[in-house]
């Protein structure tokens, strides 16, 4: 993993945003805002500063969080994070920070989820395992008709 590897919690700002390129290849823009909490010295929890990070995820699980998420998820997400600096107009410097997320998934501590295996076109389920699809000359086992994953 990069060294510059970046993990936030929070909640989205907004419904992720899907996208194709002329590529056709999927990308999801979304903002994750993180709040800081902390007890001050009388105990009673004091909210920080809150943190707006832009982030983008590319191809199958672009699809599936514009699909599975919705303004207010609360999220995890990691990956690498960017900068980017321009000049304005006026001349001056500006920067803006955008984790290009690797994982991304819902945070479980105020919720539930309900996980559904995807199977790519190629017949096999997300990830690469189980047998070769079914007009694969060269498998050595047909796949199975029935839409169960095997574990």
């Amino acid at each position: 993993m990069s060294s510059n590897s970046f993990t936030v919690i929070g909640n989205l700002t907004n419904d992720p945003e899907l996208r194709f390129l002329p590529s056709g290849h999927a990308v999801v823009n979304l903002t994750i805002a993180s709040t800081p909490r902390t007890k001050d010295k009388s105990g009673e929890w004091v909210d920080g500063e809150t943190l707006f990070l832009r982030c983008t995820l590319w191809r199958q699980a672009a699809e599936h969080a514009a699909e599975s998420l919705r303004k207010g998820t609360r999220v995890i997400a990691t990956g690498k994070l960017t900068s980017r600096t321009w000049e304005t107009k006026e001349g001056d410097k500006r920067t803006d920070l955008t984790l290009d997320v690797d994982e991304l998934g819902p945070s479980l501590k105020y919720a539930t989820a309900v996980i559904s295996k995807t199977v790519q076109s190629s017949g096999f389920p997300q990830g690469g395992f189980g047998q070769a699809p079914a007009d694969d000359p060269w498998a050595t086992t047909k796949a199975s008709t029935s839409d169960e994953v095997p574990f």
